[in-house]
């Protein structure tokens, strides 16, 4: 499980440019990222960790959405070379390079990372890949294994800071959210252990007129709809501006298996945790519409999240004009 505690990370742009070559480090940890667009190849290939062993991924788009590879190198830079001139990889953008402070990883070691990696982008599946068959684990020690954990676990911090994400894991069993306690008004309970369970809350969201009506819990900061909660089964006004952020996170959805036909809807197979009400509305109602306006308290459902969301916000105002 990855550590929840703070952590410090350190990104540098080595030209100053925020679409450039970036490094990425997070204290007290050995691996090392270096990403680099196409276009710096040339640049980033004469960097000494280029040169060293470890795991990449290219990044790209392939027939309208995300696409990539994962691989592995006993030397990186030599390996992206013969990427850079296949013909059959002309659809990446962007190289992920993640090796060790003083090339510590060795073969064996950096066939286990893309192993994982493998066979973790396609449990997730929120990305397609260009890979083949999965590799197969190589025989490590136990002591490595736990030591390649751990990498593994700390890369999983560093990846969505520099635009990775699909290694994030929204999708969940379906039931596996934690119990959630009844809405509490604002003020009450206000021990932490109370704070923190009050964060979980219930909201509802209904379509009368197509016969749907949805479960979501708020927690944690994210935006979960459960299982068995139905959407509808095609995508309203595709021209919409809106169109372009949230359909193709609905195909995404339908091909990862979390949305399956049922009937004259689609059905939740898992509970999946949005990055927004916004989006989660829009995926249910296949058009663009406002979350924090359309999901309401299930305990009342004459409240909002906006509303909702308000009421937490004053009662933080007020803490800190009394304090």
């Amino acid at each position: 499980m990855i550590d929840t505690k703070g952590r410090s990370l350190e990104l540098f742009y080595i030209d100053g440019d925020p679409d450039g070559m970036i490094t990425a480090e997070l204290f007290n940890w050995t691996g090392h990222v270096f990403v680099t667009p196409r276009t710096r190849l040339t640049e980033a290939l004469r960097r000494e960790e280029a040169s060293y062993a470890g795991v990449y991924l290219l990044l790209g788009e392939k027939n309208g959405q995300d696409f990539a590879y994962i691989g592995e190198a006993e030397d990186l830079g030599v390996r992206l070379k013969q990427h850079a001139a296949a013909s059959d990889k002309d659809w990446w953008e962007t190289a992920v390079l993640v090796s060790a402070s003083a090339n510590r990883l060795n073969k064996a070691h950096v066939k286990y990372l893309e192993a994982r990696l493998i066979v973790m982008a396609r449990e997730i599946g929120h990305t397609p890949l260009h890979n083949g068959n999965s590799p197969k684990l190589p025989e490590l020690t136990e002591a490595d294994i736990a030591k390649m954990e751990a990498f593994l676990a700390s890369l999983m911090v560093v990846l969505p800071a520099i635009r990775v994400d699909m290694f994030i894991q929204r999708s969940r069993p379906a039931g596996s959210s934690r119990p959630v306690p009844t809405f509490e008004a604002p003020g009450q309970n206000e021990d932490a252990g109370d704070r923190k369970s009050a964060q979980a809350v219930r909201f509802i969201l209904n379509k009368p007129t197509l016969d749907l009506t949805e479960k979501a819990i708020f927690q944690n900061g994210e935006f979960i709809v459960e299982a068995g909660s139905h959407a509808r089964n095609e995508w309203m006004n595709v021209e919409s501006i809106h169109a372009g952020s949230y359909k193709p996170l609905q195909n995404e959805l339908v091909r990862s298996g979390v949305l399956r036909q049922d009937g004259t809807h689609m059905v939740f197979t898992k509970d999946y945790a949005f990055r927004s009400p916004t989006a989660a509305a829009a995926v249910v109602f296949g058009h663009s519409v406002s979350g924090p306006a359309a999901w309401k308290l299930e305990s009342n459902p004459n409240i909002s999240f906006r509303d909702w969301q308000a009421r937490r916000l004053d009662t933080v105002t007020e803490k800190d004009a009394s304090e």
